[in-house]
C-alpha cells in the first residue's frame, strides 16, 4: 500500500480476509434467493408482468418515439439548464461566502443555508405556482420553469460548499503566496485559490451534476414530461408497469454510468497532467539577480579572484 492512500482502519489478516469472502458469499446467496422469489413471483400468471407479451411494446418504435425518447430529451433538456446555471450560481455563491465583505458573506451563507435544507420538490412546487400565479408562465413552459428553479436553487448550494471546501482545503502558503506578490485578496481568490480548488473538487462537482439529472424525475409532481412521468403514460398504456420501470431504470443507470466514467476520466486526466508537469530551462536573461549569481559561481569556478 502506498504512503499516498489514506488507511481508515488496518489492513485484514489471513483469517479476516476468509472471513469477509464468507460473509460476501452469505449475502450474495441472500441476494440470488431473494432475486429468485421476486422474479416468480412477478412472472406469476395471476401478476403477469414478466410474460413476453409485456416486453414486446420495447421492441416498437412507436412506444419509442411517442413515450420513452420524448422523455428521455426532457430529462436532458432540464438537466442541461439546471446544470449550466447551477455551476455558474454555485461558483458565484461560494465567492461570495469567501468574500471579505462581511454583508455579501452574511447573504450568500443565509442563502445557501436555507435553500440547502429546503427539499428539491417542495422547491419544483413552489417555483412552478409561482410561475403560475405571479410570473403567467403557461402551457410547457411552466413544468419546466419549475423543474429548472429547484434543481438549480439547491444544487447551486451544495456547488457553493464545494467550492468553499476547496479553497479552504488549500495550502496557507498559496494564499500568502499571492499576497506577497502584491496580489489584493480578491485577486488571490480568483487567480490562484479558486482554479486550484475547482480542479481540485472537479469530481465530486461532476458527481453532483448527477444528482442533478436523477433529481430531474422528481419533475413528474409537477406535470413536466421527463423519462419516468413518460414512462409512467407508457406502462398504463400498454399494462405493463413492471417492465417499463425495469427499462426506465436501465436508461438511467447507462446515463449515469456514462456521467461517472467522464468524471473519472477527467480526474485521472487531471492527476496524470499534475504528475506530467516538469520544470523546463529558466530564463536567466528574464532574470538578472540569477544571471550575475551565475557569472559569480562561473569565475569562482575559473579561479578569478573576484
Amino acid at each position: 500500500m502506498s504512503a499516498e492512500t489514506s488507511v481508515l482502519f488496518d489492513a485484514p489478516g489471513p483469517k479476516a480476509l476468509i472471513r469477509h469472502r464468507i460473509i460476501a458469499a452469505i449475502g450474495v446467496v441472500l441476494l440470488l434467493v431473494i432475486a429468485y422469489f421476486v422474479i416468480k413471483g412477478l412472472a406469476n400468471p395471476e401478476n403477469d408482468q414478466l410474460t413476453a407479451a409485456k416486453w414486446v411494446p420495447f421492441i416498437e418504435w412507436s412506444s419509442w418515439k411517442n413515450y420513452l425518447i420524448p422523455g428521455l430529451i426532457g430529462t436532458l433538456q432540464a438537466a442541461a439548464i439546471s446544470v449550466v446555471l447551477a455551476v455558474i450560481a454555485g461558483v458565484l455563491l461560494g465567492l461570495g461566502r469567501l468574500s471579505q465583505i462581511a454583508v455579501v458573506r452574511m447573504l450568500c451563507g443565509i442563502f445557501v443555508e436555507f435553500f440547502r435544507a429546503v427539499p428539491v420538490l417542495m422547491m419544483m412546487f413552489f417555483a412552478y405556482y409561482f410561475g403560475l400565479f405571479t410570473l403567467n408562465i403557461s402551457g410547457s413552459a411552466l413544468p419546466l420553469f419549475g423543474a429548472v428553479v429547484g434543481l438549480t436553487f439547491y444544487n447551486s448550494c451544495v456547488i457553493a460548499e464545494l467550492v468553499r471546501s476547496g479553497v479552504h482545503s488549500l495550502p496557507r502558503g498559496q494564499r500568502e503566496a499571492g499576497y506577497a506578490i502584491g496580489l489584493t485578496s480578491g485577486q488571490t481568490l480568483t487567480s490562484i485559490l479558486l482554479p486550484q480548488a475547482i480542479t481540485a473538487m472537479l469530481p465530486s462537482i461532476v458527481s453532483q451534476l448527477v444528482v442533478i439529472l436523477k433529481d430531474s424525475a422528481l419533475a413528474y409532481n409537477i406535470a413536466y414530461l421527463e423519462l419516468l412521468r413518460q414512462g409512467q403514460n407508457l406502462a398504463v398504456y400498454e399494462g405493463n408497469l413492471i417492465p417499463t420501470l425495469i427499462v426506465v431504470a436501465v436508461i438511467y443507470i447507462l446515463i449515469n454510468w456514462a456521467l461517472t466514467r467522464v468524471a473519472r476520466g477527467l480526474e485521472a486526466r487531471l492527476r496524470t497532467g499534475k504528475r506530467g508537469i516538469r520544470p523546463g530551462p529558466l530564463d536567466v536573461g528574464a532574470n538578472p539577480a540569477l544571471a550575475v549569481e551565475e557569472e559569480r559561481q562561473e569565475e569562482a569556478a575559473a579561479g578569478d579572484p573576484r
